[in-house]
């Protein structure tokens, strides 16, 4: 029997070390895409609109309705944005159906005291300072001032028909827009 060339072995052997290095290093390119895409898994849309705040942003709520302008602050449950001339608009993040102008940089997590400010802080804020609004639902734009803020709704003085108030359930709200 013929004994193979230690050439032969020598090539043999290499081919398996590359054969070897080459999965090592598919493997590591495959567990850094993996390891990417579970971390993308866990980011909050929130997260990514605070990253963007200072950014001009389209913000669809539902019924199509389209709130446009500087995004100024983002919580968890609501959005502050700019729309210029001394207006702004609170959208509840409940509402949004799509933004625009969002870019992929991802904020960290917001302190426990600005998760805890929910949509029910800022509407008291306005109703304490009388704001005169519009209140966007998907079945009608009340104009009015903001009265009383509950645990879940806002009661909303017309102001036509006068002396008339609306109870507007935070889940219908798309958007509180400043007059």
């Amino acid at each position: 029997m013929r004994q193979p060339l230690p050439g032969r072995w020598e090539q043999l052997f290499a081919d398996l070390e590359a054969q070897l290095a080459a999965g090592r290093e598919q493997d590591a390119r495959w567990d850094v895409a993996e390891l990417t895409r579970a971390e993308r898994s866990r980011v909050r849309l929130v997260d990514r609109l605070r990253a963007s705040v200072g950014s001009g942003v389209r913000v669809v709520t539902g019924g199509g309705d389209a709130v446009d302008g500087l995004l100024v602050e983002a919580a968890d449950e609501w959005l502050l944005v700019d729309l210029g001339v001394g207006r702004r608009a609170v959208v509840p993040t409940a509402a949004v159906r799509v933004v625009e102008g969002v870019g992929a940089h991802v904020a960290p997590p917001a302190t426990r005291t600005a998760s805890a400010l929910g949509l029910g802080h800022v509407l008291r804020a306005l109703a304490r300072d009388r704001v005169v609004a519009s209140v966007r639902t998907e079945a009608a734009t009340l104009v009015g001032r903001l009265e009383r803020v509950g645990a879940d709704h806002v009661d909303v003085a017309l102001e036509a028909p006068a002396s008339r108030v609306a109870v507007v359930p935070f889940g219908a709200v798309l958007a509180v827009v400043s007059r």
